[in-house]
C-alpha cells in the first residue's frame, strides 16, 4: 500500500473565472463566422470514434467532401489537423527524399510549402512571382520540365495576398510532360466558394481547411488523393516520413473498408461541425454559393474604392473570399485594426511577409459573406478614416457598395439558420 502514502503536497488550485470570451465579428483570414447550425451540431452527444453510428457520419462527410472537391476519389477525408496539417499531409506523402519538386511562390503559404518540401528531402525549384500577382503558367511548366519534377505544387488561393491562381493551363501542361509530376494544390481559402474541380483538372492531391469558406471551426483539413497519388505513395522505396499523416494509415480509418482500423481518436464535435457545414454547402449549391461570394466581393471592392483606396491583388486574379486592402496614405494600420476590434468588435487580419504594414486582410467567406457584413465593414472603416481626417464622407464606402448591389441581381437568401 505504498501508493497510499503519495500526496499532492500543499498546492493551491488557481482561481479561474468562468469562461466568457467576447463576441467578435470575424472578418479576418480565418477563422471565419461559424454558421449557427454548425454550432448547434457541435452540441450533439459525443460518440466513440469507432462507434458504428459515428462511422456512418464519417462516410457522409467523405461523400460531401467529394461533392465540394469535384471528385470521385475514394480517398477523400478530413485530416485531423488545421490547414497546415493538410499541407504537410499532402507533401510528406507526395515527396520522397531526393525527388525534384517545383513550387510556385507568390506569397507566404507558397514559402511554407517550400520549407516543408525541403524538410522532407525534396530538391526544390522555386518559381517566384510578386506578392499579389499569380504564377505565370509558362514559367512554372518550363521549370517543371527542366527539373524533371516528380511533384509540382501551387497555392490556388494565396491567403497572404488575396490572389487567385489559375489552374487549368498548369494542370494540362503538367500532364503533357514526359513524366507527369503529381499536381498538388492548396485550396485552403477557396474550397466552398471558388470552383475547385479536382477531377476535371486532373489534380492529384488537394487540401483545404474547415475554418475558411466552409464556415466550421478550425481543426480539420479536408484532403483528397487521386489514383496516381495513391499509386505513387504505395510504390515508394522508403516509407512516408510521418506516422500520423501517412495517407495509407489515415485511409484505413477514414476509408470504406470494414471494420475501420484504429488510427487516432477523432473529435466527434469537430466531425459533426464539418458534416453540418458541408450539408449547408450542398443545400445552397456550389454555383449559387460561388455567385454569392463573387457578388459580395465585388460590392466590397467598389466600397473600398469609395473609401479612397484599393485592393492589392491584381485585377482579374482576386479572391472573392480574402481581400487585401491597401492601407491609405496617412493611416495608422495597427491603430485602425485595433480600434475596429475595440470599438466595433470586428476582427480583421494584418499583412504578412512582404505585405506587413501595407495591407489589411479582410475575409468575406462562407457564412460571413453577406451584404450586411459588407455594409458593417465599410461603415466602420469609413467612420475611422473620417475621424482621422483621411475621408471627407464617412458613408462613401457603403454608398459605393449599395450602388454595386443596385446594378446587379438581388442577393439570394442564405441557407436558413
Amino acid at each position: 500500500m505504498a501508493d497510499a502514502a503519495v500526496t499532492f503536497g500543499d498546492r493551491t488550485p488557481p482561481q479561474v473565472a468562468p469562461l466568457n470570451p467576447p463576441e467578435r465579428s470575424l472578418f479576418g483570414p480565418g477563422p471565419t463566422p461559424v454558421h449557427p447550425r454548425v454550432m448547434r451540431a457541435m452540441a450533439a452527444p459525443v460518440l466513440g470514434h469507432l462507434d458504428p453510428d459515428f462511422q456512418q457520419i464519417m462516410a457522409e462527410v467523405s461523400d460531401l467532401l467529394r461533392y465540394v472537391f469535384g471528385t470521385t476519389n475514394p480517398v477523400t477525408f478530413p485530416v485531423p489537423a488545421t490547414g497546415t496539417g493538410g499541407m504537410e499531409a499532402a507533401l510528406v506523402n507526395a515527396i520522397a527524399p531526393g525527388d525534384p519538386v517545383v513550387i510556385g511562390v507568390n506569397g507566404y503559404f507558397g514559402n511554407r510549402m517550400v520549407q516543408m518540401a525541403e524538410k522532407f528531402g525534396g530538391q526544390v525549384t522555386r518559381v517566384d512571382a510578386p506578392w499579389g500577382e499569380v504564377i505565370p503558367p509558362e514559367r512554372f511548366l518550363a521549370a517543371a520540365r527542366a527539373s524533371g519534377a516528380r511533384v509540382a505544387a501551387v497555392v490556388h488561393a494565396e491567403t497572404s495576398t488575396g490572389a487567385l491562381q489559375p489552374l487549368a493551363e498548369i494542370a494540362h501542361g503538367l500532364r503533357d510532360l514526359p513524366e507527369a509530376p503529381l499536381f498538388v494544390v492548396d485550396c485552403v481559402t477557396s474550397l466552398g466558394a471558388h470552383p475547385v474541380e479536382v477531377d476535371a483538372l486532373g489534380i492529384d492531391i488537394a487540401y483545404s481547411g474547415s475554418q475558411k469558406a466552409l464556415s466550421a471551426p478550425s481543426g480539420l483539413s479536408p484532403i483528397t488523393f487521386g489514383p496516381r497519388a495513391i499509386e505513387r505513395i504505395a510504390g515508394r522505396a522508403r516509407p512516408v516520413g510521418s506516422w500520423y499523416l501517412d495517407e495509407a494509415l489515415l485511409a484505413s480509418y477514414w476509408g470504406d473498408a470494414r471494420p475501420r482500423a484504429y488510427h487516432h481518436t477523432a473529435s466527434a464535435p469537430l466531425v459533426y461541425a464539418l458534416h453540418e457545414a458541408l450539408r449547408i454547402v450542398a443545400e445552397e449549391g456550389l454555383p449559387a454559393r460561388a455567385e454569392r461570394h463573387a457578388r459580395n466581393h465585388e460590392a466590397f471592392r467598389r466600397g473600398v474604392e469609395g473609401l479612397g483606396t484599393e485592393l492589392h491583388a491584381r485585377e482579374g486574379h482576386r479572391l472573392w473570399t480574402l481581400n487585401t486592402v491597401r492601407v491609405p496614405a496617412g493611416a495608422d494600420m495597427a491603430a485602425t485594426q485595433r480600434r475596429l476590434l475595440d470599438e466595433y468588435g470586428i476582427e480583421i487580419g494584418a499583412g504578412m511577409g512582404e505585405l506587413a504594414g501595407k495591407v489589411w486582410r479582410v475575409g468575406l467567406m462562407g457564412y460571413g459573406s453577406q451584404r450586411r457584413n459588407v455594409a458593417l465593414l465599410l461603415a466602420a472603416f469609413g467612420e475611422l478614416l473620417h475621424e482621422d481626417g483621411l475621408l471627407a464622407d464617412a458613408g462613401a464606402g457603403v454608398a459605393a457598395a449599395n450602388r454595386a448591389y443596385a446594378q446587379g441581381a438581388k442577393e439570394p437568401a442564405l441557407v436558413a439558420d
